[in-house]
């Protein structure tokens, strides 16, 4: 079978990785892909959200079915698109229709389903530039931190979290009647801080059944002891010490079921992944938010981490038969370390050529923002690469991850040292 995965991160390389593996998988392609993904699939130099050009891909290439790496295809209707065209509505799309991305394209869509299934969640409500005072009056019912998010997609940038009252009261003001992050905060949710330690849960449904992964702890802060600027993620790790198999029965009964039998009730037919992010809090799970695809970087320590053929569970979920399929997880921790352009995430250059790839040899590299120039592989983004190391413990995979950085080099360079410091 032909397959064809939508996106250009480590986590489509992570998946292009994983679906070679498997004899089932004929020919893989990527849009548009990168220099990691170059060396196992066909890049093609489309965007995920040209969906004339994806189906005139799908179709000179006898193209069967379709995995969606990003975001912004699913909330843009890709899976709707493909089920309303004669030609593609018979090839399976692994990723949510257009009403099971408002999950993640919406924060008040999200916020609403866990009220109206009895998700544990923070309080919040949700303002625009017409309810404005009204905003300010709830953020003073509030002790700081003031989280203030925007409803809709701002590629990351969206969530502020915020100390000062006042500040948090500008902040809200220049969000909903200045769009400081467009048209995404022209409504704004505003949440009450949850305390306790983060962590994030990953499931594969095929709408009625599904299977949970493994669970993975990303950073996201660009400075070591989680300081600094946000960015996508700088390192992750699985599985996390402190999610035990009581813990991990908690989140299915209290999150995970509720979450598919509400997409059910809701006539949601729901069909890929769900990335749940949550807080532990003194060991009871609290939901921070879905995401409608499975996470940055933490793709490259969960996927590694599954034994099965992928291909094997994306056929489940295509043909709803997920419950039939075979699901091992190595019992090994799996640990990545993120290596960005200097500068990132504010601005930095690209094009910054990277050596002693072929001198890595305990891990796997997981490429990002990389892309091919004059047959050398260079920097194209902020993240450019992961760095996946298998060990016993977090620390035997760090330590591996760490020694294969030492072999990697490009201009301005940049990674924290102290990945996975807190479960240590």
């Amino acid at each position: 079978m032909n397959i064809l995965i939508l996106g250009s991160g480590g986590r489509e390389h992570a998946f292009a990785l994983k679906l070679s593996e498997s004899n089932k998988v004929d020919q893989l392609f990527v849009a548009p892909g990168n220099a990691g993904t170059d060396k196992v699939a066909t890049n093609l130099a489309i965007s995920p959200t040209d969906f004339p050009a994806i189906k005139q891909t799908v179709l000179q290439n006898d193209i069967k079915m379709v995995v969606v790496g990003p975001e912004a295809p699913l909330v843009n209707g890709v899976h709707d698109f493909f089920l309303a065209d004669n030609e593609l509505k018979n090839i399976p799309v692994i990723g949510p229709k257009k009403d099971g991305a408002l999950l993640e394209g919406s924060k008040d869509f999200s916020k609403q389903f866990m009220e109206k299934h009895g998700i544990p969640t923070a309080k919040y409500k949700s303002f625009t530039k017409d309810n404005l005072e009204e905003g300010y009056t709830f953020l003073e019912t509030l002790e700081a931190p003031y989280v203030l998010k925007a409803d809709g997609l701002a590629a990351g940038k969206g969530v502020l979290i915020l100390f000062s009252l006042d500040e948090a009261k500008t902040e809200l003001k220049e969000m909903v009647t200045n769009q400081k992050f467009g048209e995404a905060s022209s409504t704004v949710v505003i949440e009450e801080f949850l305390k306790g330690i983060e962590l994030s849960v990953f499931v594969l449904t095929d709408g009625k059944n599904y299977k949970i992964l493994p669970s993975a702890k990303d950073y996201k802060r660009i400075g070591e002891g989680d300081t600094g600027l946000n960015t996508g993620g700088m390192g992750a790790i699985s599985p996390v010490p402190f999610a035990d198999d009581a813990f991990l029965d908690k989140v299915e009964e209290l999150v995970v079921k509720p979450t598919i039998n509400g997409l059910q009730k809701d006539g949601i037919d729901y069909r890929g992944f769900i990335f749940i992010g949550l807080m532990n809090d003194n060991g009871n799970p609290s939901v921070v938010e879905y995401n409608v695809r499975m996470g940055d970087p933490e793709t490259e320590v969960v996927l590694p981490r599954i034994e099965s053929d992928l291909f094997d569970l994306f056929d489940g979920v295509a043909k709803q038969n997920l419950e039939e399929k075979l699901f091992h997880v190595t019992s090994k921790t799996a640990t990545t370390v993120m290596l960005v352009s200097g500068g990132y995430p504010e601005s930095y250059e690209k094009n910054k050529e990277i050596t002693g790839l072929e001198n890595v040899k305990e891990s796997t590299v997981f490429h990002a923002g990389t892309t091919l120039k004059d047959n050398k592989v260079v920097t194209s983004g902020g993240r450019v690469m992961a760095i996946t190391s298998f060990g016993d413990t977090i620390e035997e995979a760090l330590a591996k991850s760490y020694r294969s950085i030492e072999e990697i080099s490009f201009d301005k360079m940049n990674f924290r040292k102290d990945i996975g410091f807190d479960l240590i």
